[in-house]
């Protein structure tokens, strides 16, 4: 999927405008892009003072990128199981950054160092399945764990898994992705 600075910008408007709406605040016009009619998968993350607000996402492109995006940021705002809802005031301090994800691939690896081995770090997102259990990161979590045992010991934790699991069910998918941010606001 080519992806363009005015995808971004529709994709960011829609965002928001999603999360405006929800929260019953008025909506800007919003941004358009033949794209946005198309399949794709895509994360919101919200933050607010450089911490993190909310996070929701699609790992398969299931529905309309247009859709998706919208449905991911209220989620973001209003579901994220480690947040409360955001309200109002929140809404004009957050900044928005939506990824949209290529299609993952599924990794061949014998153990876990020749899979950590084939990571490249700050470029793979990673997606961690065991059995019924399983957690993502986006690229962008590279910047808070540039090392690949410590990347690889909190993707597993975040399944639920302890930090030195390992086992013969384990499978690993990547993904790369093209993300786009708002300018910084203000408050």
């Amino acid at each position: 999927m080519p992806t363009t600075e005015a995808l971004g910008k529709a994709l960011l408007a829609q965002a928001r405008n999603a999360i405006a709406g929800a929260l019953g605040l008025p909506v800007a016009t919003a941004g358009d892009h033949p794209l946005l009619s198309e399949r794709g998968a895509c994360f919101v993350t919200l933050t607010l003072a450089g911490e993190l607000r909310g996070c929701i996402g699609s790992l398969n492109a299931h529905r309309p990128l247009g859709e998706d995006v919208r449905e991911n940021a209220i989620a973001a705002a209003l579901r994220d199981p480690r947040f409360p809802p955001l309200d109002a005031a929140e809404f004009a301090q957050i900044e928005i950054e939506v990824s949209l994800l290529e299609e993952p691939e599924f990794m061949e690896f014998h153990d876990e160092a020749d899979a950590l081995a084939q990571l490249v770090p700050g470029q793979d997102g990673v997606i961690f399945f065991n059995g019924c259990q399983k957690a993502t990161f986006l690229p962008q979590v590279w910047e808070q764990l540039p090392d690949r045992r410590s990347f690889m010991a909190a993707l597993k934790q975040k399944a639920r898994l302890p930090a030195d699991f390992w086992g013969p069910n384990v499978m690993l998918a990547r993904y790369r992705v093209h993300k786009w941010k708002e300018n910084c606001r203000g408050g």
